[in-house]
């Protein structure tokens, strides 16, 4: 079986979308399938290299338009990888993907919906009527929760051919080895408890500013892990209110260090303000690490990886108060902390297993590509 996943970025770009393409390649990989990955060079230059037993092209990227990388070598490529491949697996949004392979009818292809287009609206409106080509001509459509088969309008029209298969995560990296420990306690000795932790790529939608908002009720510090676009903002907005010392912006961390962060956090918060927020895979993160969580309702997944009152607490989105109050619940009260981290714990194990997305991804492949036959 020949696979080639295609997006618009790759490791070692951080994101969950690109960490998800990853771990599934990888995993696919490890079952003795031939898979490849065709995505955009964050620089001008078209490069071609193994990465952790995986071949990634990576085209020459020119320029972007709202968000979406352009590549005049990347539709060569397609052409040609097309010609090698079995079965194609979209990963969207990135619409000049979605674009080139409409064009193709070389080999069939399945398409992991990972978000409606929220932001753009300009770029959605044009775009819509292509999209809606694109996922009927899709033989299968992944998604990672049923909440988004029916909140989204695009996804409703072709919830007979969705697969709902849970984004999966790396579960043995979350183990509290001696080393973990060592490092979560110079943590904890290094910034003050309570600590409260968000972890992502600092994009519009990730909600940062709210944070900041309802840190000005909540005695706590807020360590944020990640980079990207909206961060210079978002550390102005902390120096301007003043929290500076309560709002500690991390950067990029490695692996291990954030394994070290998550179990080193008093409580995980995800507080992100609109449906390009999809899943929160570091919530699941977050959960394998047996860490209550606070997440927003979105009509999307966010609120079925975190059950309200079971694995965590849920609030509206752009709602500091809210947000606040929902902190403080679970920094005032460690048995419910306890409580709510154990049974999130136990439903990643069950439910959110790199395993379990790698058997149910293989199984559509198979499914697509006996039905060709």
């Amino acid at each position: 079986m020949k696979i080639l996943q295609v997006y618009k970025d790759y490791y070692p770009v951080v994101g969950g979308i690109e960490n998800h393409i990853r771990l599934l390649a990888e995993g696919v990989c490890a079952r003795g399938v031939d898979v490849r990955v065709l995505v955009t060079n964050t620089a001008r230059q078209t490069v071609r290299e193994t990465i952790d037993g995986v071949p990634v092209t990576k085209t020459g990227r020119w320029l972007n338009v709202s968000s979406a990388p352009i590549s005049p070598t990347f539709y060569p490529e397609l052409v040609r990888l097309n010609r090698w491949a079995d079965l194609v697996h979209l990963h969207a949004p990135y619409p000049p993907a979605e674009l080139g392979q409409l064009g193709l009818r070389q080999r069939p292809f399945v398409l992991t919906y990972h978000s409606d287009i929220v932001r753009q609206k300009v770029l959605g409106f044009f775009y819509a009527p292509f999209l809606r080509q694109v996922l009927h001509r899709a033989e299968r459509l992944i998604v990672s929760n049923p909440v988004y088969i029916s909140s989204s309008s695009f996804l409703r029209p072709h919830a007979g051919k969705c697969e709902v298969i849970h984004f999966g995560v790396d579960l043995h990296r979350f183990e509290r080895t001696a080393e973990v420990e060592r490092r979560v306690a110079e943590l904890r000795a290094q910034f003050t408890p309570p600590l409260l932790l968000s972890v992502g790529k600092l994009r519009h939608y990730k909600g940062i500013d709210v944070l900041i908002e309802a840190m000005k009720q909540v005695d706590a510090r807020a360590l944020i892990a990640g980079e990207g676009p909206m961060g210079p903002l978002w550390q102005q907005k902390a120096r301007d209110e003043g929290l500076t010392d309560r709002v500690i912006f991390m950067g990029r961390v490695s692996d291990a260090e954030l394994v070290a962060l998550y179990f080193a956090a008093d409580v995980f918060v995800l507080p992100s303000t609109n449906r390009a927020e999809t899943w929160g895979i570091v919530q699941t993160e977050a959960m394998a690490c047996g860490r209550p969580v606070v997440c927003t309702e979105l009509g999307t997944g966010t609120s079925y990886v975190n059950r309200h009152g079971v694995t965590g607490l849920v609030v509206p989105p752009n709602d500091p108060t809210a947000l606040a109050d929902a902190l403080n619940t679970l920094l005032t009260d460690p048995d419910l902390r306890h409580r709510m981290g154990q049974a999130g714990r136990q439903r990643a194990l069950s439910e959110f297993s790199l395993s379990a997305m790698i058997d149910r991804t293989l199984a559509v492949y198979e499914r697509v590509l006996d039905r060709r036959r």
